[in-house]
This record gives C-alpha cells, sequence and structure tokens, in this order.
C-alpha cells in the first residue's frame, strides 16, 4: 500500500503489528509508545520530513483514548494531575512545532535530535532501576507491593474494579502544591515546579511529535517518586490533548511553509493505522499493568533506547 505524504510502501498490517506491539508495554508507564515509533519510521520506513513528527502526533491521538478510558474506569485518573501537564505542555508544544519546521527540517540534523532525546530516556528508565533511585523511595515501593496484592487477591475472586477506597481521591490543590491519596497512602507535588517541567517538555514534544508523556511520565516516577499505578492515566490523558493541539499547529503552519517544499501535514493514512495498533495495544496495556511487573519492561525499553540513541549519536562521526 502506498502513502502518497510520507512517500513509502508498506504492507497495512505492519503499522497495526508495530504500534500494538510498542503501546502494549509503554501503555504501562503512561506512554502511548510514540518516542519508539519515530524511529521505526525514521530508520526503518525512511520517512524523515517534518510530516513525521505530525504523524507521530496523529498515533498519539488514535492510540490514548483506550487506555484513558481504562483508567478513569477503575478511579486511577489523577484529574488535577492531568490538567497541570497539559497547561504546561500547550504553549510549549506549539513552540516545539515552530523549532522542528525552521531548524530540524534536514533529516541529519533530525536524527541527531532524536539521538540525544532517545539518550536521556535511555539513562532515566534504566537509572530507576538501580539502587540508588530507590534510597530514599521505601513508601513507593511499599505502596505498589502493596497495590499489586490488592489486585491479584481480586483477580484470583474474580473481581476487576477497584473498591471506593482503591479511587484517587485529592486531598489538597493549590496553586502551591497537588495532594492526593490512594489507599490510604499520600502523595504529593509542586505545581510550580511541574509547570515548568511541563513546558519544556511541550516543547521537546512538539519538536520530536510524542505530545509529551514519554519525559512527563519518568520524571513523576524517577525524580518526584510517584507510584507509576497513580500517574499513568494522567500522562496519558496529557498526551492525548497536546497531540491534539500539535497536529492543529502543523496543519495550520503548512500553508505558511508551502513554498520550501518540505512535508509538513500528518500522513493520516499511515498515523491511523499504527493508531489502531495502539489503540489496542494501549488498552491492553492499560487492563494488565497492575499485574505486570514494570521492572522487566523498563529494562527492556531502556536498553533499546539507549541502542537506538548511540547509533544516531554515532553516525554524526
Amino acid at each position: 500500500m502506498y502513502f502518497p505524504v510520507s512517500d513509502i510502501h508498506i504492507f497495512p498490517a505492519i503499522p497495526i503489528i508495530v504500534g500494538f506491539i510498542i503501546s502494549f508495554f509503554t501503555s504501562m508507564g503512561g506512554v502511548a509508545g510514540a518516542f519508539l515509533l519515530l524511529p521505526f519510521q525514521v530508520s526503518v520506513l525512511g520517512f524523515t520530513s517534518p510530516s513525521v513528527s505530525a504523524t507521530n502526533l496523529v498515533f498519539n491521538i488514535f492510540a490514548t483514548p483506550s487506555g484513558i478510558y481504562r483508567y478513569i474506569r477503575e478511579g486511577r485518573m489523577a484529574w488535577p494531575l492531568a490538567w497541570m501537564i497539559i497547561g504546561g505542555t500547550f504553549p510549549g508544544i506549539l513552540i516545539g512545532v515552530f523549532i522542528r519546521i525552521n531548524y530540524l527540517p534536514d533529516a541529519g540534523n533530525f536524527k541527531i535530535f532524536i539521538g540525544f532525546v532517545l539518550l536521556y530516556l535511555a539513562i532515566r528508565l534504566l537509572y530507576d532501576l538501580t539502587p540508588m533511585a530507590h534510597k530514599d523511595g521505601s513508601k513507593v515501593q511499599a505502596f505498589e507491593k502493596r497495590f499489586k496484592e490488592i489486585w491479584s487477591k481480586g483477580m484470583k475472586e474474580g473481581k476487576d474494579n477497584l473498591d471506593a477506597e482503591g479511587a484517587i481521591r485529592t486531598v489538597a490543590f493549590s496553586w502551591k502544591e497537588y495532594r492526593y491519596t490512594l489507599y490510604g497512602e499520600t502523595f504529593s507535588l509542586n505545581i510550580l515546579g511541574l509547570f515548568s517541567l511541563a513546558f519544556v517538555v511541550g516543547i521537546i514534544g512538539g519538536i520530536y511529535g510524542i505530545g509529551g508523556g514519554a519525559f512527563i511520565a519518568p520524571f513523576l516516577i524517577t525524580i518526584l517518586g510517584l507510584p507509576v499505578y497513580t500517574i499513568a492515566g494522567a500522562a496519558l490523558l496529557g498526551t492525548f490533548l497536546t497531540s491534539i493541539a500539535g497536529v492543529i499547529s502543523y496543519i495550520v503552519i503548512a500553508p505558511v511553509y508551502e513554498y520550501t517544499g518540505l512535508s509538513i501535514v500528518p500522513d493520516w493514512g499511515l498515523g491511523a493505522l499504527f493508531g489502531i495498533g495502539g489503540f489496542l495495544g494501549v488498552y491492553c496495556g492499560a487492563r494488565l499493568q497492575k499485574y505486570f511487573p514494570a521492572g522487566a519492561i523498563r529494562f527492556i525499553l531502556g536498553s533499546l533506547l539507549m541502542l537506538l540513541s548511540l547509533t544516531y549519536i554515532l553516525n554524526i562521526f
């Protein structure tokens, strides 16, 4: 099948399968998987124009709703956290789109940028597996262990929904701090710090075409020490809405740069096929997250990202 915008030929089942496999694992950490999908498009499919970033955002739009629905149904959507992520990333993603088109249209420069982005993600994921990363995280580790035990027991008893105690509850929400509880444990984060991070993430997300969840989720887990079971839904919702903003930005700005001959608008057909697989993968990943060992997933993803990032960076030389 030929896709004119991306100028590639590919069997339609391949994008669906790739989208499913990537999203199944990454959605457990609150990430749709666009950060792994883009290297596949660039390196395997040879899709390197600015359109690839926009197409990646289309994938997010198709893929994330199933996971968002699942986390809402299970009572694990931290709504204030989601709106803070969206509020910070939205203006950043508009800036990122401008930078991508004006300063990183060349495939070589874009691959260098991808390499350093992936290197950061790899380091964060692998660092999270070390004892140093968890020296002060006994509370979170104990909570995640108890959470798994509760859900495993529920699965054996044929239950698939959280009870009232297991839904995320907001304790305090002001311009300084956000605090919430889950199963009797309270977690908090600084509002201004999160907004600042989300803004920077939005810029990178607009350039890279990932919506920002791939950066927000590791930060919330590794730096702020929040359980993955409580932030995944908010990260996916943030990715969904900011991806819509990103796609609209690429479409609106495309006529301005028509004279350059660059392909800027998304490849809707290719993005939709990846998104169909992502939709199924995100739902399955979100449904099984509570039973799956996160350490193994982080190690696999971190290793793959490290290999990809070093490949791109070493190509500079």
